[in-house]
């Protein structure tokens, strides 16, 4: 058995640098050593503004305050993301659904889905017959409650933050934890005779050598792609985006916070918008197949119209879509870019991050890096490469516009991953079951039940229109349902605050004394706002 490791070393800041870093430094033993070099000149990506489910926990794990997250991060509430125009309804036009945080209801054994197929849930969304996420979106609310100072308990969330000050507040926590920062450019990476990368070449502090490297330089994959040779397997045949132009935006109206992630179908891709609490992050992800560089810019200021500014100019930025071969090699782990990259449709970002340090700390090694750990590691991580492709390429095959060749192309020409292929076959003739996904790290199958029956695919053609599983299904229990979870849903948002003023008092900038909340007057005492590292309340 090898020695323990004593150090480890991140190339690489950003989102993904420090948050391995300060993951590393937090749930390791203290005296692991962690170092974490940054180049002054390299400008981040800024990947991922919107975020999943975990990453409420995630904050908690590491003992990240709340409240100073809100106010350096500009965070706001994600209660899901509203996909607009992606498919066209029975009647022929273009519609839009709610993919929200929640899990559907079992009625009798029987999940909600075959009740919604059969029965239908008196003109609600589907969606709206489990949680009360869309009817809070609706009402611009968020699902924070003034009058209880915590979040309800029926309102799944995640959060939307700003990358680059999550970042640089992370990497003020770290140095404050212990990490070891070291502004310089690495010029060169030394190998030893096994191929371990046993040093980097730094521009002012010449070698430094290295026992265990994470490499989190972005899409350049500078460690583990150009030094060690380890092949990227390029996902183009699956998925045709291949570039993004981003844009930051001032609100339309400051007062009006959405709640929700917004995807919108445009010509030749689809277009982002990501509010924060002092302002929007928007951009387009389109293929360079379908558009030229200039067109998409003309076709997202477009749609922008008069929410861009005068003059303002969106940053292009080429996607490299797929992930490298193995994330871990010799003695490398790469996390983020360097790792994978797979469009930004469901905010997978951050979270890939978030998992791939959890399994490094599951499985980290010793001096002698055995195999075993390796592979299971690499095992894991392949395989959740593997479920978000499926379910991102689960929203093109099932597209069905016909006016623009994109979204023709997307459903024709695209390739679709073996598993996938096999479940879409299977699910025009049942829904989604939990028997029928390898693994559901992050995507369920209730969340592709409620992908399925947000676009109302059942209805415009796909399976044979009746589910062949012969479920006894009761009508009047169905009902029964509805009507009680129609007065939750209700109690929800009168209960639920306007999303502005929720985070206005999580922030603590919300003075005591009477708030218009739209469903009439209440009483404020921020007292009772339970924010905090560990805090019940909102955790």
């Amino acid at each position: 058995m090898g020695e323990p490791i004593k150090t480890v070393t991140i190339v690489g800041g950003g989102t993904a640098g420090w948050l391995a870093a300060i993951m590393l430094r937090t749930l390791s033993e203290d005296s692991l050593k962690i170092q974490l070099i940054e180049s002054p000149n390299i400008p981040t990506v800024g990947v991922g503004e919107a975020t999943v489910p975990q990453m409420p926990a995630t904050l908690k794990m590491l003992k990240v305050p709340l409240q100073e997250f809100f106010r350096r991060c500009n965070a706001s509430f994600k209660l899901g993301v509203m996909f607009r125009q992606w498919n066209v309804g029975p009647d022929g036009k273009l519609i839009d659904y709610l993919n929200p945080f929640g899990r559907p209801v079992q009625i009798g054994g029987a999940e909600a889905c075959h009740f919604h197929h059969a029965f239908g849930s008196g003109g609600r969304d589907f969606c709206q017959t489990f949680t009360p996420n869309l009817d809070l979106v609706e009402a611009n609310k968020g699902p924070f409650s003034l009058e209880t100072g915590t979040v309800h308990a029926l309102a799944g969330y995640a959060y939307h933050l700003d990358a680059g000050e999550f970042a640089k507040m992370l990497s003020e926590l770290g140095a404050e934890r212990g990490v070891e920062h070291i502004l310089d450019d690495v010029e060169g990476v030394e190998l030893d005779d096994r191929g371990y990368v046993a040093a980097v070449q730094l521009k002012e502090r010449g070698r430094h050598p290295v026992e265990l490297v994470i490499d989190c330089t972005g899409f350049r994959g500078l460690i583990i792609n150009k030094a060690l040779k380890e092949p990227f397997i390029d996902y183009s045949k699956y998925l045709g985006n291949d570039r993004a132009m981003a844009l930051q935006i001032p609100h339309p109206d400051p007062k009006a916070i959405a709640s929700c992630t917004t995807s919108t179908a445009l010509g030749a891709g689809w277009s982002w918008r990501v509010p924060l609490f002092h302002r929007i992050g928007t951009g387009y992800v389109y293929s360079s197949a379908h558009r030229t560089d200039d067109e998409a810019r003309d076709e997202f200021m477009a749609h922008l119209g008069s929410d861009a500014p005068k003059g303002a100019e969106p940053r292009v930025i080429p996607m490299r879509v797929g992930r490298t071969r193995n994330a871990w090699v010799k003695n490398c782990i790469a996390i983020g870019l360097s790792s994978g990259f797979i469009e930004p449709l469901e905010s997978t970002a951050i979270h890939m991050i978030d998992l791939g340090i959890q399994r490094l700390i599951s499985y980290f090694p010793d001096s002698d890096f055995d195999d075993a750990h390796r592979n299971r590691y690499n095992k894991t991580m392949n395989a959740l490469y593997s479920e978000v492709l499926d379910f991102i390429c689960l929203h093109y095959a099932l597209g069905n516009r016909t006016d623009s060749q994109y979204w023709i192309d997307a459903r024709t020409e695209l390739e679709v991953p073996d598993r996938l292929a096999e479940n879409l076959e299977l699910w025009k003739h049942q829904p989604p079951t939990p028997l029928d996904l390898e693994t559901d790290n992050l995507f369920n199958h209730p969340t592709y039940q409620a992908v399925l029956m947000g676009k109302r695919v059942y209805e415009t053609g796909y399976g044979s229109g009746t589910f062949s599983r012969r479920i006894a299904l009761s009508q009047e229990a169905w009902a029964k349902h509805l009507m009680e979870f129609s007065r939750k849903r209700a109690e929800v948002v009168r209960t639920c605050a306007d999303h502005r003023l929720g985070l206005l008092a999580i922030r603590g900038e919300l003075k005591k004394g009477a708030v218009s909340n739209k469903q009439g007057t209440i009483s404020v005492n921020p007292t009772r706002i339970k924010v905090g590292s560990g805090s019940p309340g909102l955790f």
